[in-house]
């Protein structure tokens, strides 16, 4: 029997966030993407050459298909945001039908489908403007990017609805690329620069078992590396004014092709980039359950959390190349926290969890979903950061060159509108990282109120999840075996949590986490668990290594990472301190940023003791501690009441 599983989500918390998704941010982008509304589209720092006049990406579409005259406008990769659009609009739909919206979607297939190529090439860029330079130029051309996001929208609207325009575009897409690149001789022998054409190649084999898709995305992932000089013999071939300005001068790092996949054992280059390469190299390796793929998996995914992440589950520390830099160089000012990085990371977790059963993974897939994901939009569903800086003075952003990438109030939109539509789809698909089904076992990896339905060969489960989490620590499950052998129901037990409590219909239960999970055994009939995570504000501190955070301390309760604003605690947030033993206490606020639980603690306001200090000074008298009361709020609801100044880590006095 073929595993069949049905989430189905009724969390106050996500709820909200999908019906955002639904009802604003899914009209409001689709808005942009037709150039129909009046906004103020922002480059994403300091760099003439970022188009950011118009989105023009469905109009593309209409010129490659021959329904409207013109010329392409935007990146060459602007296609992909209509693709994650369309594939937003399919969780929206998997979770809320609406006729309406099934209508938009079908007409977007149908607009695909039209702008197809007879041999099933997609790329209005390339269609339009430069048909002779198809897959001449792969480190700046996105044309298999493109084509990923394509099939991942295509697979999961077709999931949904059973439309067959939408699984014919990207099969007929797949021939295109099968002719065009493999290992015989004739074809090309290289991958595109940017990965994701492994991950739609992936999600297009779980849906049809054709082995061709399988045999394709482990092409693209292993010939990556294998001729380091790839893509700059392209360009010298090619000798035609680069896609994309500046690109060509970056290193093979940056591509992740300084070393075949498997040998890599560091994150190097772009961050978004690094995280889809893993995503697709996970599931590949989960699926061929092959030691060595998943070494290298593992090898990356330790360098990435245990060296590379920040505390908010933002990867990615230089705005050059957006890219990790080395180990322990987290800059909290200058860093680059790209938005989508921290979803490609949700990915990759996800993936990671259908190798084997670590709660490590899930940690860091709620660490960075509560924390940097969410921050990438404002409560109002319709203003996005490209950036997540964990600290912000708008003076700065705006004056230094530097951190003219770190942004203190969102925009409406952005000149590379990547972040926004990926954000969009990996909301409406929340469900699919709350559980992972494993033989005869079922990890709850996310503590979200919901219901999951799972029958296959060996289990027949029902299982509901209520919670008011992360407000509350307290979770019940009710679960409902159907089949005839006892069923292993696994409740992740967080890292961060410093104490647990359960009972297995209202017995009190002894729990030993085993690698990040508390095991129950589930005989047939229904069983009822209670589960208590302890949830108090408490202090983390960075590795000595992490230069910038030395004597400083992050606020946290339970996933989320707490930060300060100027409007709560006024400026120059540099100069407050928290004393060591000071107490933290929690205060739910609903009138508050739709409902936000805050922190506050007695801290100290370094001021000078008079106004006409020097620059420099030999005297420390000339600074003096004024005791007062700190507001910390949750990071992702910074910047929603304006410009001001934010700051996660805190100075701490000691005694």
């Amino acid at each position: 029997m073929e595993n069949k599983q049905r989430v189905r989500v009724t969390d106050t918390f996500w709820k909200h966030y999908r019906e955002l998704v639904r009802t604003e941010m899914i009209p409001y982008q689709w808005k942009v993407l037709n150039d129909d509304i009046d906004i103020t589209i922002e480059r994403e720092r300091d760099d003439d050459s970022i188009p950011n006049e118009k989105s023009h990406a469905i109009e593309n579409f209409k010129i490659a298909a021959g329904l409207s005259k013109g010329e392409h406008y935007g990146w060459v990769f602007q296609d992909s945001d209509v693709y994650k659009w369309l594939e937003a609009a399919a969780g929206s739909l998997s979770d809320t039908w609406d006729e309406e919206l099934k209508k938009t979607a079908d007409e977007v297939v149908s607009l695909i489908a039209s702008a197809q190529e007879p041999d099933g090439y997609i790329g209005t860029y390339f269609t339009i403007m430069e048909p002779d330079r198809k897959f001449k130029r792969l480190m700046e051309s996105h044309e298999l990017y493109c084509a990923g996001h394509l099939m991942e929208a295509c697979v999961a609207y077709y999931k949904v609805t059973k439309n067959e325009t939408a699984l014919n575009i990207c099969e007929r897409l797949a021939d295109c690329i099968d002719q065009n690149f493999g290992p015989e001789e004739g074809k090309i022998h290289g991958a595109d620069g940017h990965e994701e054409i492994e991950i739609g190649l992936m999600k297009l084999y779980h849906l049809t078992k054709n082995e061709r898709y399988l045999r394709q995305a482990e092409y693209f992932l292993m010939i990556r590396g294998q001729d380091p000089d790839f893509y700059y013999d392209q360009i010298r071939n090619d000798n035609r004014p680069p896609l994309i300005n500046g690109l060509q001068s970056f290193k093979k790092t940056y591509l992740q092709a300084h070393k075949p996949v498997i040998e890599q054992d560091s994150a190097e280059g772009h961050a978004v980039r690094v995280v889809y390469l893993c995503t697709a190299l996970a599931d590949l390796a989960a699926v061929k359950k092959d030691a060595r793929l998943i070494e290298a998996c593992r090898r990356l995914w330790n360098n990435i959390v245990t060296k590379r992440m920040y505390i908010t589950g933002g990867i990615g520390s230089t705005v050059r190349g957006e890219a990790f830099t080395l180990d322990y160089d987290l800059p909290n000012d200058t860093m680059y926290c790209e938005t989508c990085a921290s979803v490609g990371l949700v990915f990759f977790a996800k993936r990671m969890l259908d190798i084997e059963a670590s709660g490590e993974y899930a940690d860091v897939m709620e660490r960075a979903l509560y924390n940097t994901a969410l921050a990438g939009m404002a409560l109002d569903g319709k203003h996005f950061f490209y950036v997540n800086p964990l600290e912000a003075v708008p003076e700065k952003s705006k004056k230094d060159p530097g951190k003219s990438h770190v942004k203190c109030v969102r925009p409406e939109w952005l000149g590379c509108a990547c972040c926004p539509p990926n954000l969009a789809r990996l909301i409406t698909s929340i469900d699919d990282y709350i559980y992972t089904v494993r033989d005869s076992a079922i990890l709850v990896n996310l503590f979200i109120q919901s219901q999951l339905q799972c029958d296959s060969d060996r289990l027949s489960v029902e299982i509901r999840q209520e919670t008011d989490y992360p407000k509350s620590g307290r979770i019940g499950f009710e679960i409902v075996n159907k089949g005839t052998g006892t069923v292993t129901v696994g409740l992740r037990v967080p890292g961060w949590a410093d104490g647990v409590k359960g009972r297995v219909n209202k017995i009190e239960q002894t729990i030993e986490a085993e690698n990040g999970y508390w095991y129950v055994q589930i005989a047939p009939g229904s069983a009822s668990v209670e589960y208590e995570i302890e949830l108090l504000p408490k202090r983390w501190y960075s590795n000595l290594r992490v230069s910038t955070d030395v004597r400083k301390t992050a606020i946290a309760r339970g996933p989320q990472i707490y930060c300060m604003e100027e409007v709560d605690n006024g400026k120059d947030l540099h100069c407050m301190a928290l004393k060591r033993g000071a107490a933290l206490d929690y205060e739910w606020k609903e009138n508050l940023l739709g409902g936000v639980g805050t922190i506050h603690a007695k801290g100290v306001r370094l001021q000078a003791v008079s106004g006409d200090e020097k620059l420099y000074t030999d005297k420390p008298e000339s600074f003096k501690e004024v005791e007062t009361d700190i507001l910390f709020i949750p990071y992702y609801a910074w910047a929603n009441r304006g410009e001001n100044e934010m700051r996660v880590w805190i100075s701490e006095l000691r005694d």
